[in-house]
């Protein structure tokens, strides 16, 4: 009995490794660095946001999350590489809804940040204007550096990096793609993922006071 016992408690043991092992570990106190876990149904994303080398991107993230604004949103794109589809980006967000999106905030390219779209890179989206970046945001899966700032492109704003997830990401990279126009011609996919809820891991949420005018009720 107490061997069997014994054995229960050490595979026990085991299973619990596993698990810590398997978690995202916290960040330092005083790293600049807040996790995010992304809950989405196919399982959950956790970045890690980078305050000191993007704090204004890492702001703006934060203030959707801690706001709820990313809730009940979807990743809608997925743009694989033509000469590998194991490589590419997913894109997620608010798309065009203008009831969830906040003020526009300072534009920090990677030539300012010192950070790059790496393999797990999540970086914000935009149109030409780099002040149109806000509420839709992109994960790169491999390293895209034709995405970074250089002499010719203002590029795009990485402000973290996945730290756990990154087999949800690759198959929301692997879905099936349809539809879209100019550049997203072929990209959107067929069924998009919900971002079921965004939770900050990492210190106490600040909502912004602005109106949640996506939870109100329209009136028949």
């Amino acid at each position: 009995m107490g061997r069997v016992l014994l054995a229960a408690m050490l595979g026990l043991g085991f299973a619990v490794a596993l698990a810590v092992a398997a978690s995202p570990a916290p960040a330092r106190r005083g790293s600049g660095v807040v996790r995010v876990r992304i809950d989405t149904t196919l399982g959950a994303i956790t970045v890690a946001v980078n305050q000191r080398a993007a704090p204004a991107t890492a702001a703006n993230f934060l203030a959707y999350v801690d706001d709820g604004r990313f809730d009940g949103t979807n990743f809608y794109r997925a743009a694989q590489r033509k000469a590998d589809p194991r490589f590419g980006f997913v894109q997620g967000g608010i798309q065009t809804d203008a009831r969830r999106i906040l003020p526009p905030f300072a534009f920090e390219g990677t030539n300012k940040t010192g950070l790059r779209h790496v393999d797990g890179a999540i970086s914000m989206a935009r149109h030409d204007d780099p002040k149109s970046a806000g509420g839709n945001y992109f994960i790169c899966v491999g390293p895209i550096p034709s995405l970074d700032a250089s002499a010719t492109s203002r590029g795009y704003a990485v402000f973290g990096r996945v730290v756990a997830g990154m087999d949800i990401v690759r198959r929301i990279l692997a879905a099936r793609t349809r539809g879209g126009n100019d550049v997203t011609r072929g990209q959107l996919l067929a069924n998009p993922i919900r971002v079921i809820r965004m939770v900050r891991l990492d210190g106490a949420a600040s909502p912004t006071a602005r109106p949640r005018q996506w939870l109100e009720k329209i009136p028949r």
